[in-house]
């Protein structure tokens, strides 16, 4: 069914209310590369290939444990879907983490809208698709590059991107209930906006900005966060080039980060005919 431009228009002004109200940003984005990122380029067929296409929403892979506390984005989003029947859960998702990145001071991302949506559970992904933060890895990874490499090379994409899409930390919390690393609370979070607590990669963690970069390469702040796979973007030869580059100019990161964001918004989606494809078209 295709989606019409004042349901889109429509399920857009309330989001990006949603946002405001709630600082909810991050986690809006976290879902939305949760559900693209489970794409694998060697399957061909649809939905079985996994990607950006709502199934997150249903238990079997909202259970995964990378997943941990993403229920509470799909419960945010919900009533908008209530109120614009219309847009897909793939297309609210992917909106929801442009819209924040773009309010919270981010580039403008050009998403298609029109993704067709999984109808059940069965047809989630396994689980074992979305990147770890440290080793020992499931998949035999010995170092982190190796790892992100493996995960993202998976999906199709490429070392700049893989640093490009790491910079996305810079929004954002990790919660050790969640994810298992980072501190309960710190000096940056203990007291919100929004759930309190966790640890922030930046000290502006509602800010999007190059400031990950800037901090990961400094290591000079104890209250910040960095993960094993976020000192191994300076570490590797192959990824040091792009978060050098990124750390001193912010520019260039945003336009590298809305090309590699819009890539994985687009994983594996399958698209309906008729429906506006992206804001310009509305």
């Amino acid at each position: 069914m295709a989606t019409t431009a004042p349901q889109l228009e429509g399920a857009k002004d309330e989001m990006a209310a949603l946002i405001k109200a709630k600082s909810c940003g991050p986690i809006l984005v976290r879902a939305a590369w949760h559900d693209s990122g489970t794409y694998n380029k060697d399957i061909p067929s649809w939905p079985q290939c996994g990607g950006a296409n709502g199934s997150i929403r249903f238990k079997p892979e909202m259970s995964h444990a990378a997943n941990a506390g993403l229920c509470g984005a799909l419960a945010l989003i919900e009533p908008i879907k209530t109120k614009f029947p219309e847009v897909s859960y793939a297309d609210l998702l992917q909106m929801g983490s442009a819209l924040a990145i773009e309010m919270a001071g981010g580039p403008k991302i050009p998403i298609r809208y029109g993704r067709v949506d999984t109808t059940g559970p069965e047809e989630c992904p396994a689980e074992g698709n979305l990147p770890g933060a440290a080793g020992p890895f499931a998949d035999g990874s010995a170092t982190p590059a190796e790892h992100l490499r493996k995960v993202f090379y998976r999906m199709g994409l490429s070392d700049k991107d893989i640093v490009a899409l790491s910079g996305a930390h810079t929004f954002g919390r990790s919660y050790p209930s969640r994810s298992g690393f980072g501190k309960e609370s710190t000096k940056y979070t203990k007291d919100g906006p929004g759930t309190k607590g966790g640890s922030s990669w930046t000290q502006e963690w509602l800010k999007f900005d190059n400031s990950y970069f800037v901090e990961v390469k400094a290591q000079r702040d104890e209250e910040l966060l960095v993960l094993p796979t976020d000192a191994a973007l300076f570490e590797d030869e192959g990824f040091r080039q792009y978060a050098e580059k990124y750390a001193e100019d912010q520019d260039a990161f945003f336009a590298d980060y809305a090309e590699s964001h819009l890539k994985l918004s687009e994983l594996g989606s399958k698209f309906s005919e008729g429906t506006p494809c992206c804001e310009c078209c509305s």
